[in-house]
């Protein structure tokens, strides 16, 4: 493919309540030569004044492939007339370079109010193409085809599980489909030698789909496959993060609560694991509304659901603990000294704190906040418990185990080795991070492993057990100088995860 590649471009006139409006949009194909791009739109309207309209990022189809689009609106009123018919050309910007599709120097044209209007030679095109599936069991679908092919049928082929099974379903054309859908009077959305078929798909509870589209004309089968790639629409990954809070002890603490809250918010965090959880000590009776969790969910736009709890005096001042943050209801809370001591008084009493929670679309998992003591203070007694424990929380319905934390161990370890010997539980951060690494621990558990964890210096960690429906997709960290700023002694992980 080109550089740059115009696919199509939708104009559409809108009469509503009295309200006219004029709606341009135009979807990009784009090859993927380098970071720091900049993509844009030269057109002009019936007035022939030239303005520029930035595309932003659609979705990524494969490793050299991505998708923009830039789309504006423009309401009638006596101060302002429509754009009505345009010309315009594309441009793109990278590592210094620029690409244009211009229609090979005579600009492109769009009449108004004609619908849409292909620019590629493919006789199949999905159009109004979105990477997100939204809320509802169906999902609309909408594909232009040639109108010399004569289509008499149209299919949209689609599965939930990665072609494990896979479905068909009837696309329908209708010459008034384009007004009825926008309460438009087009003149004529056919014009420019196209028709729009429209389907719908069965999301159901699925977490993602894969489809592609086919009609059959004189024998012949015609196809869009995104490039042999399909298209994939999915929901929302679900997003965790870890943190130690470093129990009160920062400078300009108040404004680390706030910026701690702003990321979870940016972010869209959906759960949130904090180790170093403080409160005020008052007698051994705490004090709530000091509670370093509770603060910062206070400061969500929308609280989270909270499971919190102590399990000793920390700097002589606080009850110190752990706590759960989950943007979705927690069930099954428990509370368990998982350390041979429970005296509140020993910094070596340690309590683990897990909940299931039941992930839209993906199911109930188990989450556990974890703080675990030094390898020569007691760790490995710590982990066993905590191990028995979490497998003895599994059921048949549960899809994950994931234990997040401050485990108190470097990376490579006595204490890491120790996790990874059982075989139960895979570092998420390495699967994301260090594939060749992950492989060599986890999958053939070579000898040496531990020497390339030289230079490794985590302690903090997400545990996922190889049982689990779960795969990590990407795992970041958090609170650098660079991101979010520095908040505590520790970093934060955040990572994101889709079923298998």
């Amino acid at each position: 493919m080109n550089n740059i590649q115009l696919l199509y471009v939708k104009n559409i006139i809108s009469r509503k309540k009295g309200a006219v409006k004029q709606q341009l949009k135009f979807f990009i194909a784009l090859k993927n030569i380098g970071f720091d791009k900049l993509v844009d739109i030269l057109w002009a309207g019936e007035d022939d004044e030239w303005k520029t309209l930035a595309a932003k990022f659609h979705s990524s189809q494969h490793q050299d492939k991505e998708f923009w689009v830039a789309q504006i609106e423009f309401s009638l009123s006596p101060k302002q007339s429509l754009p009505g018919n345009i010309q315009f050309a594309l441009r793109f910007q990278v590592s210094g370079k620029q690409y244009w599709d211009n229609n090979l120097g005579l600009n492109y044209t769009s009449e108004a109010d004609s619908g849409i209007r292909v620019f590629t030679q493919q006789p199949v095109l999905h159009i109004d193409y979105s990477p997100s599936l939204k809320e509802g069991s169906h999902i609309p679908v909408v594909v232009a085809i040639d109108k010399s092919l004569a289509a008499e049928q149209v299919f949209v082929h689609w599965t939930t599980d990665n072609w494990q099974h896979s479905h068909k379903s009837a696309c329908h054309f209708r010459c008034d489909y384009w007004n009825k859908t926008h309460r438009s009077n087009a003149r004529n959305p056919n014009q420019y030698g196209i028709q729009i078929w429209h389907g719908q798909i069965k999301t159901a509870h699925a977490f993602q789909i894969q489809y592609y589209f086919s009609t059959e004309s004189k024998g012949n089968i015609y196809r869009d496959t995104n490039d042999g790639h399909n298209y994939h629409s999915q929901r929302k990954p679900l997003k965790l993060m870890i943190l130690n809070l470093h129990c009160y002890q920062e400078d300009h603490q108040d404004a680390k609560f706030s910026i701690i809250a702003k990321a979870i918010d940016e972010q869209q965090v959906d759960i949130v694991c904090f180790q170093e959880v403080a409160e005020n000590w008052n007698n051994g009776e705490g004090d709530w509304n000091s509670n370093s969790a509770k603060i910062i969910n206070d400061r969500l736009p929308k609280p989270f659901y909270l499971y919190a709890d102590w399990s000793h005096r920390g700097f002589d001042k606080y009850r110190e603990g752990v706590a759960i943050l989950s943007r979705f209801p927690m069930s099954k809370k428990e509370a368990r000294y998982v350390s041979e001591s429970n005296d509140i008084y020993n910094i070596h009493s340690r309590k683990v704190i897990a909940a299931q929670i039941r992930i839209p679309y993906i199911g109930p998992i188990n989450v556990f906040s974890v703080h675990l003591s030094w390898w020569e203070d007691g760790f490995k007694q710590q982990f066993e418990k905590l191990r028995r424990w979490a497998e003895a929380k599994k059921t048949k319905y549960t899809k994950a185990t994931l234990l997040c934390g401050d485990f108190n161990i470097a990376a490579g370890s006595e204490g890491y080795r120790e996790i990874v010997n059982t075989l139960d539980y895979e570092d998420q951060y390495l699967a994301a991070n260090a594939h060749g690494l992950f492989e060599q621990i986890f999958k053939v558990n070579d000898s040496h492993w531990q020497n390339l964890l030289a230079d490794d210096y985590r302690i903090d960690y997400v545990f996922l057990s190889k049982d689990s429906c779960l795969s990590v997709v990407s795992a970041r960290v958090i609170f650098t100088e660079q991101d979010y700023g520095r908040v505590s002694d520790h970093v934060g992980y955040l990572m994101a995860f889709e079923p298998k």
